[in-house]
């Protein structure tokens, strides 16, 4: 009988051991990383999104900014869509998700600015650039200068198409200050950005194209012929905005005051832009 008890009294000190060790191993030690409320902001709260519509020539020199910027601010993701100037601006009027616009002329942001689409106080003409024509690295053409893109020895020229595409409304300024836009018309391909005249002349499929000088400086299968001529177009600044619409307005503030900062101007000034101080 007494060893019955002796065995009982036992495992019922063993229980209350076992009970007791369980009990202190689910609390963690103040040292142990596992208390919720000391971690860090990153850790646990949601990344803040931002949606960047950016001109189809500020690819590169844009894509670029986003990854040093995640590095200022890490709780920032910044989400890009790059397309012609005319074409965002469509896309945003129909209520296309955006927090910042960067335009590649002034026509599309005083357009949305008419509209009430833009924050007060937002917009900053940030950047300029220059107007080039250019031809396939080797053309056997020799074209050498926009007044010839109306000769008969040019059969296809490559534009943007002007009722979307910046680059394409001072295409045709040049061409009509030149008196030779019909003539030229008769010629044209349309691209629907920047990019993608680039690409035709590039591959060789026209004779020529007309570009800005930052998206020339990018390709070595095309030569330079020329700036465009002094005064026959209006100076290319880029204006950037805060939308109305936007859902985190001082966060697209803070990004577009980065892009006036001094590292940004390095970076768009290794793209050929010059800020427009």
């Amino acid at each position: 009988m007494r060893t019955i008890r002796k065995n009982i009294l036992m495992l019922f000190i063993a229980v209350i051991l076992i009970l007791t060790g369980c009990g202190s191993q689910s609390t963690p030690s103040a040292d142990s990383g596992s208390d919720i409320s000391k971690a860090s902001p990153s850790d646990t709260a949601e990344k803040t999104e931002i949606f960047v519509a950016a001109a189809a020539s500020l690819t590169d020199a844009t894509k670029e900014l986003v990854e040093m910027y995640k590095k200022v601010e890490p709780d920032i993701a910044i989400t890009c869509t790059f397309s012609s100037s005319g074409t965002l601006q469509t896309q945003i009027e129909q209520g296309a998700p955006a927090d910042i616009f960067l335009s590649a002329a002034k026509k599309q942001v005083t357009a949305l600015e008419e509209k009430g689409l833009v924050k007060e106080g937002s917009k900053k003409e940030l950047l300029k650039n220059k107007v080039v024509l250019i031809t396939p690295a080797g053309s056997t053409k020799n074209i050498e200068s926009f007044e010839e893109l109306a000769a008969d020895k040019v059969s296809t020229v490559a534009l943007g198409e002007p009722s979307s595409v910046p680059v394409g409304q001072y295409a045709e300024e040049i061409l009509t200050y030149l008196k030779i836009l019909d003539k030229v018309k008769a010629k044209a391909n349309y691209g629907s950005d920047v990019r993608q005249v680039l690409t035709w002349v590039e591959s060789g499929e026209v004779d020529c194209g007309v570009v800005y000088s930052t998206d020339a400086a990018l390709s070595d299968k095309i030569k330079v012929v020329c700036e465009a001529p002094e005064g026959s177009h209006k100076p290319v600044i880029y204006p950037a905005v805060v939308l109305k619409s936007s859902k985190h307005p001082a966060e697209a503030q803070a990004f577009l005051d980065y892009l006036s900062t001094s590292q940004a101007e390095y970076v768009f000034e290794k793209y050929g832009f010059e800020m427009n101080n």
